[in-house]
């Protein structure tokens, strides 16, 4: 896990990066020797950074591992009001936090939503984005199977361990798993505003295109990762990519939404095997 220090390293810390008043502040933590080839890794809704801690020691060998904390997630910014939770909104920041880091160029994986934020990314800074991976990432609002969740009446914000357990129950399938309380506090810490603004822009970022047909026009290598028994994006959805060309599709079975935490050593034998083959495009 990492911790915040700002100082110059190497690997193994992290930064916190400041973006104009307007926008809040952004938590950006770095690991991995900084002449490696750049890794950006973007979590879902309701997450944060930390829901990478266990891939990343995988991955730091051969990358510079990139993670933030959008707004209004862990240690970034929450505002009260603004559009800032807007997916295209959060693709700009995280764009910006890579030129302020010099990155040039990078491979990008998402997670859940964070691919959305990742796709918005691509399509705003094509020549940023060298590569996609994107992670239990539903195409479209149309293979959301997940149960309506009760809602939570903002008098009673944040919600009691017990209710985010249950809210966050459908994100994983692994026999025998149990939610960090790391991942717990991550939900509570978020304020009711945000929480509700990130789902809402999320949503509405695919219903106003489905994200297949959002990527068969960038020509971006694409690789689609899904847990088999993802219970929020029927996993037989992972097909509809199939319209990206080239796209590389790869199920694993025995996990279901969050094969990041499920499942680290498939999912990051996965991400680096298709890193390898990009990397020099990214160089």
């Amino acid at each position: 896990m990492t911790t915040p220090d700002a100082q110059p390293h190497v690997n193994g810390d992290a930064e916190s990066s400041p973006l104009s008043p307007d926008d809040g502040d952004i938590y950006l933590c770095q690991d991995g020797p900084r002449d490696a080839p750049a890794l950006l890794l973007i979590h879902g809704t309701a997450s944060s950074a930390r829901s990478w801690d266990m891939l990343v020691p995988m991955l730091t060998g051969s990358h510079r591992v990139i993670r933030v904390d959008l707004l209004g997630h862990g240690r970034s910014a929450k505002p009260a009001t603004g559009r800032g939770y807007e997916l295209p909104e959060q693709g700009r920041r995280v764009g910006v936090e890579l030129d302020r880091l010099g990155v040039e160029h990078a491979i990008v994986v998402g997670h859940s939503s964070g691919g959305a934020v990742a796709t918005a990314l691509t399509e705003q800074r094509p020549d940023l984005v060298t590569a996609l991976a994107l992670v239990n990432t539903g195409p479209s609002m149309g293979a959301y199977i997940a149960p309506e969740s009760a809602a939570i009446d903002p008098a009673q914000w944040p919600p009691t361990d017990e209710q985010i357990r249950q809210l966050a129950s459908t994100g994983f399938s692994r026999a025998g798993y149990q939610l960090p309380q790391e991942f717990v506090d991550d939900l509570r810490g978020m304020t009711y505003h945000a929480f509700t603004a990130v789902m809402q822009a999320g949503r509405a970022y695919l219903e106003q295109r489905a994200l297949p047909d959002r990527l068969m026009v960038l020509d971006k290598p694409l690789l689609v990762i899904f847990g088999e028994e993802d219970r929020r994006w029927r996993s037989s959805s992972a097909a509809d990519y199939r319209a990206v060309p080239g796209a590389k599709i790869e199920m694993l079975p025995g996990v279901g939404h969050s094969p990041i935490l499920e499942d680290p050593p498939r999912t990051a034998a996965l991400l680096l095997a298709f890193t390898a083959a990009h990397t020099a495009r990214a160089d």
